[in-house]
């Protein structure tokens, strides 16, 4: 078959027409990902400033010299531990206010367990993320017996009532399945991060952005000096908690736990499956959720870890390596508190 020199020419400019539009159609698909319009960034526990012309931080430099040396602030796989003295408390607010995000707290205050609920917003009030968009989510059998509490601009109470219990252990038990279902109803729509707090806990000193991330976890005080074969993992094979004895990261306090909304849904509901699933073969593990939720993070590795001063406990004396306290649990007598102790 013979072209003519005009078809040729058409042909030629037909060709490099098609060559422009697939180059600006493809241009176009990731000038809008590099913009935000598809790019997702909820793998990043910092966050990104993509408008950096009226930006100005002012901050010391710096160092990759100095530093601590007393503890390891990165994991082997290179998730930040974060201690006192290892970050900038200003520089960090500053980069998340910038975000205009909001952070869920959930509380469980069930049972004799409300009285500790004011001391709990008190504290956080003076301590916890402030200045910050914070929702508090307060779940109690007892929502008349939920103490007033001044709250600051940015900061909202909500009472769920859940049904109460003769065991403590089914109460601890079914925390994730509750948390699962508020974050379906209703923390979905209102928040950006969240974290999952004991009520029978008290602030002490700043808690403030330098804990968020995508998956964040609490290194237990009392074992953040112990080797893993000490650590009180779920070891019967029988539970969807079991973990080898030679197996283990670090053992993680049930106490805390948060991130992005997202990673802590996927979080709750496959541990409630896995709180199920034992329920059903009539196994309870040695720590309910809190040896469910060392299981989910061994094999699922929090990006962020939180060193003992974000969950120490009033009955251990102050280490050395703990140079601030900024969340403790309170002491207690479990026999008053408990319905079956």
């Amino acid at each position: 078959m013979h072209f003519s020199s005009n078809a040729k020419q058409f042909v030629l400019l037909l060709i490099v027409g098609i060559v422009l539009l697939l180059g600006y159609v493809h241009y176009s698909f990731f000038n809008e990902r590099l913009n935000g319009v598809w790019f997702d960034s909820s793998n990043r526990d910092i966050p990104v400033d993509k408008d950096q012309r009226n930006t100005r931080l002012l901050y010391k430099q710096p160092s990759v010299l100095a530093g601590r040396t007393d503890v390891v602030a990165v994991t082997p796989w290179l998730a930040p531990i974060v201690w006192d003295g290892t970050f900038d408390p200003d520089l960090v607010d500053t980069i998340y206010k910038s975000m205009n995000i909001t952070i869920a707290t959930t509380v469980f205050a069930v049972g004799k367990y409300v009285l500790f609920l004011r001391d709990f917003l008190e504290t956080a009030e003076k301590h916890f993320l402030v200045d910050f968009n914070v929702r508090y989510y307060v779940f109690t059998d007892r929502p008349d017996d939920v103490p007033s509490v001044n709250l600051s601009q940015g900061r909202h109470l909500s009472v769920i009532q859940v049904p109460g219990s003769n065991r403590w252990q089914e109460i601890s038990a079914r925390r994730m399945e509750i948390i699962q279902t508020a974050i379906e109803r209703q923390i979905s729509r209102e928040a950006d991060y969240i974290f999952c707090l004991d009520v029978d806990s008290k602030f002490h000193a700043r808690w403030g952005a330098e804990s968020l991330g995508r998956l964040v976890a609490v290194i237990h005080p009392w074992f953040y000096q112990a080797t893993r074969d000490h650590f009180t993992y779920e070891r019967r094979p029988a539970s969807t908690a079991y973990i080898p004895m030679d197996e283990g990261d670090y053992y993680y306090a049930g106490a805390v736990f948060g991130g992005l909304l997202e990673e802590v849904y996927t979080l709750t509901k496959v541990c409630r499956n896995q709180l199920e699933e034992d329920a059903r073969n009539s196994i309870e593990a040695a720590w309910q959720e809190e040896s469910h939720l060392n299981r989910y993070l061994l094999y699922n590795k929090p990006s962020k870890l939180l060193s003992p001063e974000y969950q120490w406990d009033d009955k251990k004396t102050k280490t050395k390596e703990v140079k601030v306290i900024r969340f403790s649990s309170v002491v207690k007598n479990y026999a008053e508190i408990r319905p079956n102790v």
